[in-house]
């Protein structure tokens, strides 16, 4: 471990500083006391910088430069972790007086390996087609876009040193929105304000003085590429934007000069004449995303690659993007309340838990606030409320990589589900995860390759939704015949009243699967809850039907031994076709209806999409929920919570766990708290 003397105060009062440096391999040491440092810290060009460099200096060490990665984090903030740092020994990136280990890169590098090509064509088409930026406050939506034709300029914030060490100033600004009125003499110019002018924490360079007919100012609540995708031409000084143009196709005109100029790759009127290598976008990428920047891995607090720090940054925007409207939570369980408080709270709010509904649309009506029901506890009167007072109304579900044990026996969930049309389990109306399956086709080919890897690793890890393992068990007598796992359910489940007409208990379910495959060997699993005594849909004589009653069995280890799934509407269907057994569906649970299942009960009209295994995946596990990492309680993609429940690590605390005994203890009388 390397010692880095530091001179501010800076480092040592910002907790996740110091996390990422010392997973960089440097110990934060005080400046005067640090007697055998190996190099000096220092933050960018702040002019408290000066006070380590002058130190540096006196004591013959090399500087540390060092300054945010380009990918960020939600909000700007500077006690917000960023998803890595830019450590530099020789200068930093955005000091066009001097070179540093970016424009080294840049300029020398050969840039040419087709594995760290093709790393960045897949980098520049995940941050595109998912809207990542430096700042992310707003996700993707070309809705709100102005329509396309516009010359985009780009405003900055007043003060930044990529200003200052970039050759640009007041004046440049100036010269900036002249010369684009110049150039396109017809168009409409839109000026992007910085995020943090729109937050009232910095001011910019542009106001109501600057506008006329044709140009309007524009706050930062569109996403970035939304913007770039309709610009017909993009100014700017030094923005990182201006990079972001260029990997959107732009040839922006740059009136500094920032990192990416001087390759060829834009318009500068301030060349630069130790640059004069033509670079391609992919290069471009390659340098400054993949091998420059220290990207932090915050799940497992060591070193990551882009590719994992974009996934993080992703699933802690796409958190905040869920939650930019505060949040009036009903029917949610006491001892559920403080996980769903962290899948609902925000940087900025915090839910409120009220029972009583009209209270709750009433206060969601003074706060402008959403109400977010448990999907089974909503009501018609509910609904009625909410559409009266002009209340958005979401549901909220367990995900379908929920545990590693039951949400009977109070283990919290690792994953939610919120759905502003409907809920997943009720085909009488559309949902959110209705539509994204139906537009699953759309899906790039990145998108359905991420897919396929997570199907594989759920497979390989035997993820279901409970995670609850058991010995090995082989199956016995089977003598060749086809094998039929039948799953029970909960006989009062959501998805039983809504998702089944004809067939709608275990005992009918178990009885037809008999019927129409009298010679197959039969399988019947009960549903944990029901097997616990806290549930009901227990069957006295499954023995009657099923050759095999599979109590305390692995789900995922059952269905590596079965040829088929007969089912009402149970998780296990889904479950089933992610490992390529074939699936008969006698309800219409989710994942039924789209050409994927043998549907033998009521038709959904509006599931006429049919999409590959793989978009159903994305839509179901990648698009549809919310996780959290159950370790470090922080969002995560679903790749990290994947390795979690291989490695159980999504269980109780000890309060619960007490509880659950309790409750246990009395299971013939959960109908009285259920």
């Amino acid at each position: 471990m390397k010692r880095l003397a530091v001179y501010t105060l800076g480092f040592l009062q910002v907790p996740y500083v110091r996390r990422i440096l010392r997973s960089a391999g440097w110990k934060l040491v005080i400046g005067p006391l640090a007697w055998k440092a190996d190099a000096v810290g220092v933050w960018g060009r702040k002019r408290r910088a000066r006070r380590g460099i002058d130190a540096a200096k006196r004591r013959n060490l090399p500087v540390l430069n060092i300054e945010d990665a380009f990918l960020r984090s939600v909000n700007p903030g500077v006690w917000t972790a960023p998803a890595g740092f830019v450590l530099d020994e020789l200068g930093i990136y955005f000091d066009a007086g001097t070179p540093s280990g970016l424009e080294n890169m840049l300029a020398t590098a050969p840039l040419d390996d087709p594995d760290l090509l093709a790393r960045a064509e897949a980098g520049i088409r995940f941050l595109r087609e998912n809207g990542l930026s430096k700042y992310n406050p707003v996700g993707r939506d070309a809705t709100r876009a102005p329509d396309p034709g516009y010359v985009l300029i780009i405003d900055q914030t007043r003060g930044d040193a990529s200003l200052e060490y970039g050759r640009a100033n007041d004046e440049t600004f100036k010269q900036m929105l002249a010369s684009a009125r110049l150039d396109f003499p017809d168009a409409p110019i839109i000026i992007r304000t910085h995020p943090a002018v729109v937050n009232g924490l910095k001011t910019g360079h542009y106001g109501a003085a600057d506008l006329d007919g044709r140009t309007t100012l524009l706050d930062s609540q569109i996403n970035p590429w939304d913007l770039l995708s309709n610009a017909r031409a993009v100014y700017c000084a030094t923005s990182q934007m201006g990079f972001e143009a260029i990997l959107a196709g732009h040839r922006p005109v740059v009136f500094g000069v920032p990192f990416y100029a001087g390759w060829g790759l834009s318009e500068d009127r301030q060349p630069v004449a130790r640059r004069g290598r033509t670079l391609d976008k992919t290069q471009l990428f390659a340098a400054a995303m993949l091998e420059y920047p220290f990207w932090f891995n915050p799940y497992k607090n060591r070193v990551g690659r882009f590719e994992s720090a974009a996934s993080a940054l992703l699933a802690r925007s796409r958190h905040v993007w869920a939650n930019r409207q505060p949040s009036v939570a009903l029917g949610m369980k006491s001892w559920k309340r403080p996980r769903v408080s962290l899948f609902l709270q925000s940087d900025k709010h915090r839910p409120v838990f009220i029972e009583q509904p009209q209270k709750a649309v009433q206060r969601a009506k003074a706060k402008s606030a959403r109400v977010v029901v448990w999907a089974s506890k909503e009501t018609p009167e509910l609904a009625t409320a909410c559409a009266q007072h002009q209340v958005p109304l979401w549901r909220m579900e367990d995900g379908f990589l929920r545990s590693s044990g039951l949400g009977a026996e109070l283990v919290p969930a690792a994953s939610v589900v919120m759905d502003d049309l409907g809920i997943y389990f009720d085909p009488t109306r559309a949902s959110r995860l209705e539509r994204l399956i139906a537009e699953s086709g759309d899906l790039p080919a990145d998108a359905l390759e991420r897919a396929e890897r997570l199907r594989q690793s759920v497979i390989a890890a035997g993820i279901t939704k409970y995670n609850l393992k058991s010995a090995p068990q082989p199956l016995t007598g089977v003598d060749g015949r086809r094998v039929i796992l039948v799953p029970g359910q909960v006989e009062d489940d959501a998805s039983i009243r809504l998702g089944t007409t004809d067939i709608r208990t275990n005992a009918d379910l178990l009885r037809v699967a008999r019927e129409r495959n009298p010679e197959a060997f039969i399988i019947y699993k009960p549903h944990p809850d029901v097997e616990k005594g806290l549930r009901v849909g227990k069957i006295d004589r499954a023995g009657d039907y099923a050759d095999l009653v599979a109590v305390d069995r692995d789900a995922a280890q059952l269905l590596d031994q079965v040829d088929a799934v007969w089912t009402m509407t149970s998780l296990m269907g889904f479950e089933a076709l992610l490992r390529g057994v074939a699936v008969t569906c006698l309800g219409m649970p989710f994942y039924a209806g789209w050409g994927l299942t043998d549907d033998q009960g009521q038709v959904c009209a509006r599931r006429s999409a049919r999409p590959e295994l793989a978009g159903m995946v994305h839509a179901c596990l990648i698009d549809y929920p919310l996780y959290l990492d159950p370790v470090t309680k922080i969002p995560c993609p679903v790749e990290v919570l994947v390795e979690r429940l291989g490695e159980g690590a999504a269980g109780r605390g000890v309060g619960l766990t007490m509880l659950a005994k309790l409750q246990g203890r009395f299971a013939g009388y959960a109908h009285l708290w259920r």
